[in-house]
C-alpha cells in the first residue's frame, strides 16, 4: 500500500506539474479567437473614397526588412541554412529601400507581410512604426494583426521572442478592422502553441453613397506539407470573400499566399523546391472563380517570367523563379494598370512588390 500510494503521489505531482508548465506556455504564446477585432488608427480628416476613383494598391512580403544577404537556416530545403538573423545595419538599410519603393510607387493602399514587431531577431524594434514614421504624413490609417508571437521561443536557432504581424496602411479613411484566424497546422498541443497562427487581417474603408470596400491582407502557411492545410485555408478565404460579395460589399484581397499557380509553375521548379508544393496546386479553386493579378492568361503566356514575385534565398537559385503572391479584385471592380516591380527590387527582400490600379464602382 505505501509504494502504491507514492506512486499514486508521484504520479499526480508529475500530472500538475505537466498542466502548471502548459499553463505557462499557454499563457506566454499568442492565443487569437476565431474573429477578433483589432486596434486601427484613422484620423477623421483622413478622405473617404470615392465611386469611380481609381486606387492604387501595393501588395508586398518585405521579409522582416532583412534583405537579401543571407541565406536563413529554413530557406534551404534542409533547413540547414547558415543565417538566423540579419544584422542591425541590414535592418536600416532595408527599411530604407522599402521606404524608396513606396515613395517612388505613391500607392493608396500598401498590404504588408511578414513585418516584425518584439523579435529579438530584430532587435525587439516596432518595424510599423519606424517605417510609418518615415513615410508621407498622409498614410495616416493603418492596422496590423499578429500571426506569430511568443514571449520566447524555444527553436535551437532562435531561443528568444518572436512577433510577426500583417499591416495595412492608406492614404483614406478605416472605419473597422478584424483579425480572422486562417486554419493552423495539425501538430501535438504543445508545438500548436509555439506554432504560427496564420490569419487574414480585414480592414473597412468607407465609399461615398456605397456600402464600404472591404481590404483583405494575408499571408498563408508554408511548411504544410503533408496536411491538407493549404487546402482548408484556400476554402477559408474564398468562404470570406463569398460572404463579402452577398453582403454587397466591393473587395479586394492580397497577401503572399505560398502557392504556384495550375498550369506549368509546377514543373518549372528546380526539383529540389518542388517539396514545398502539390503538383496539383490548391489555389486552383480560389484562382478560377476570382479575377487575380497576375491572371491565369499571364502566369502561363509567354511573359510569365515577368510575374514572378518570389526570389528565394536558396543560393542554388540565381533570381525570381515562381508566382506566389497574388492580388484578388471583386467583379464589379474594373482593373487597370497592373505589374510586379522587379528590375530595382530585387535585394530588398525575397519577394518582390506586387501593384495594381483598381477602379472603384460607380
Amino acid at each position: 500500500m505505501k509504494l502504491s500510494n507514492a506512486l499514486s503521489r508521484a504520479g499526480i505531482t508529475i500530472t500538475l506539474a505537466v498542466l502548471a508548465f502548459m499553463v505557462i506556455v499557454h499563457d506566454s504564446t499568442f492565443q487569437p479567437a476565431p474573429r477578433q477585432g483589432e486596434g486601427f488608427v484613422s484620423p477623421l480628416s483622413a478622405p473617404r473614397l470615392k465611386p469611380g476613383q481609381k486606387i492604387k494598391i501595393l501588395s508586398w512580403n518585405i521579409q522582416y526588412m532583412a534583405g537579401k544577404n543571407r541565406v536563413f537556416f529554413y530557406d534551404v530545403p534542409d533547413g540547414n541554412g547558415p543565417d538566423e538573423r540579419p544584422s542591425s545595419k541590414e535592418i536600416k538599410t532595408t527599411r530604407g529601400e522599402i521606404k524608396r519603393i513606396i515613395d517612388a510607387e505613391n500607392p493608396d493602399i500598401i498590404l504588408i507581410q511578414e513585418i516584425d514587431e518584439g523579435s529579438k531577431r530584430t532587435d525587439y524594434e516596432n518595424q510599423l512604426a519606424l517605417l510609418l514614421g518615415m513615410l508621407p504624413k498622409e498614410y495616416s490609417s493603418y492596422s496590423s494583426a499578429f500571426y506569430h508571437k511568443a514571449a520566447f521561443l524555444p527553436h535551437p536557432r532562435i531561443r528568444g521572442s518572436v512577433g510577426l504581424k500583417l499591416a495595412v496602411i492608406s492614404k483614406y479613411r478605416i472605419t473597422g478592422a478584424v483579425r480572422h484566424q486562417l486554419p493552423v497546422i495539425p501538430d501535438n498541443l504543445l508545438v500548436k502553441q509555439f506554432n504560427f497562427k496564420r490569419c487574414v487581417l480585414e480592414v473597412r474603408m468607407p465609399v461615398e453613397g456605397r456600402k464600404d470596400l472591404a481590404v483583405f491582407d494575408t499571408h498563408l502557411d508554408a511548411f504544410a506539407q503533408g496536411s491538407d492545410t493549404m487546402k482548408r485555408q484556400v476554402e477559408f478565404v474564398m468562404d470570406i470573400l463569398d460572404r463579402t460579395t452577398k453582403a454587397g460589399h466591393d473587395w479586394v484581397i492580397g497577401g503572399d499566399f505560398n502557392l504556384l499557380p495550375p498550369g506549368k509553375a509546377y514543373e518549372r521548379l528546380p526539383e529540389s523546391h518542388r517539396v514545398y508544393f502539390n503538383e496539383k496546386t490548391e489555389l486552383a479553386p480560389l484562382i478560377i472563380k476570382y479575377r487575380s493579378v497576375p491572371g491565369l492568361a499571364e502566369l502561363n503566356g509567354p511573359d510569365y517570367r515577368k510575374w514572378f514575385t518570389h526570389y528565394p534565398n536558396d543560393p542554388s537559385i540565381q533570381g525570381p523563379d515562381r508566382t506566389i503572391d497574388y492580388l484578388f479584385f471583386s467583379d464589379a471592380m474594373e482593373l487597370r494598370g497592373h505589374y510586379v516591380r522587379q528590375a530595382d527590387t530585387l535585394k530588398i527582400s525575397d519577394h518582390l512588390p506586387l501593384v495594381a490600379e483598381i477602379i472603384i464602382p460607380l
